[in-house]
């Protein structure tokens, strides 16, 4: 008899459930308490009911535990002291979704040497998720595998959907039964469409596969999510982050009954992949909310300990610590002067 089934697979290997990771890195009722409260503060600013600008900041991606919470330490301080005009959002990317092939990120191998021990990379998130939260700093991440969630999703403020993922079904139902904002980013080409679609699909109810706290496999029923919103983040056709791209993407969701507010993603396509630029970016599109833009939700930044980033290549001991192993990122002191720079600008807006 010939063998039909798991003829590609070498192996598969059992995970622990949800529920045994959060037993052991289990969130306090203050820490529970104030990512219900930091997503409120995002509601609020997308619904145009806060005047500050919400700032997702951080690495590209996480990949040493010690550089995030030293990262981490710094932004919190800095947060503290723009917080009048400013909600601060750490970037707290775990997973990387690949357009070929390549490192998947902290849970997929926490490593960085392809033993994929996803389920210690699951504890590290949400070790590491927990204390961003226990110290007053809201987390944002990608969504991209649909099980994740049920391991750390209580912890995160604000999530994104990323242009590789925007159109698949898959990702639209997961959104629609998250439990924070999320914004979807434009295609790869740059074409609005299909987040303006996922948009209004994950604002649907819907009935889909997924896991539950002990892992068993179940039909989730969603009640829709309304908090999606749009992430223009660029693409092969070039930026969007000026003034006519801007305009269009108001009009668009307009059109659709959207709420017309959007955050603009420095980085990516609209940095044209050069890390250097994204300051370039921040101030233009600063420059047009304080010209009244109040479309202008947010922004967001790559920005590491250190500018720019490095291989990961075959020894992680020869890394160079606090520089980016994917994107390349823009360092600290930048970051910082770019954050006060906006903070003494948006004094005016928020004070009127």
């Amino acid at each position: 008899m010939h063998q039909t089934d798991n003829i590609n697979v070498h192996r598969i290997e059992k995970l622990a459930p949800p529920s045994e990771i959060k037993s052991e890195f289990p969130s306090s009722e203050a820490a529970q308490d104030f990512v219900f409260e930091s997503r409120q503060h995002v509601q609020n600013i997308l619904a145009g009911e806060e005047e500050r600008l919400i700032a997702v900041v951080g690495p590209c991606s996480i990949h040493n535990v010690d550089l995030a919470l030293e990262y981490a330490s710094r932004l919190k301080k800095l947060s503290d002291q723009v917080s009048d005009t400013m909600l601060v959002v750490m970037r707290v990317y775990f997973e990387k979704p690949r357009t070929t092939v390549g490192w998947k990120g902290l849970i997929n191998d926490p490593h960085l040497d392809d033993t994929f021990d996803i389920a210690e990379g699951y504890r590290i998130a949400r070790k590491l998720l927990v204390h961003l939260a226990e110290s007053g700093l809201p987390a944002a991440t990608e969504a991209l595998e649909p099980v994740t969630p049920q391991y750390i999703a209580d912890l995160i403020s604000l999530a994104s959907i990323g242009a590789r993922t925007t159109e698949s079904p898959t990702h639209r139902q997961m959104a629609s039964g998250l439990s924070m904002p999320i914004g979807f980013k434009n295609g790869t080409d740059g074409d609005l469409q299909i987040a303006l679609d996922a948009m209004m699909s994950s604002n649907a109810p819907h009935s889909f596969l997924g896991i539950d706290g002990e892992g068993a496999t179940c039909v989730i029923h969603s009640k829709g999510n309304p908090w999606g919103h749009l992430i223009l983040r660029g693409g092969r056709s070039g930026p969007n982050y000026s003034r006519e791209s801007i305009a269009d993407a108001i009009a668009h969701l307009e059109k659709r009954n959207q709420q017309p507010r959007l955050l603009v993603d420095c980085s990516h396509g609209n940095s044209l992949k050069d890390h250097t630029r994204q300051a370039a970016v921040w101030r233009d599109v600063l420059d047009q909310r304080m010209e009244g833009c109040r479309a202008i939700a947010g922004l967001m930044l790559e920005s590491n300990l250190l500018p720019g980033n490095q291989k990961l290549g075959n020894d992680p001991s020869k890394l160079e610590y606090g520089i980016s192993i994917t994107d390349a990122c823009i360092g600290w002191e930048e970051t910082e002067q770019l954050l006060m720079e906006a903070h003494e600008r948006l004094k005016s807006l928020v004070s009127a």
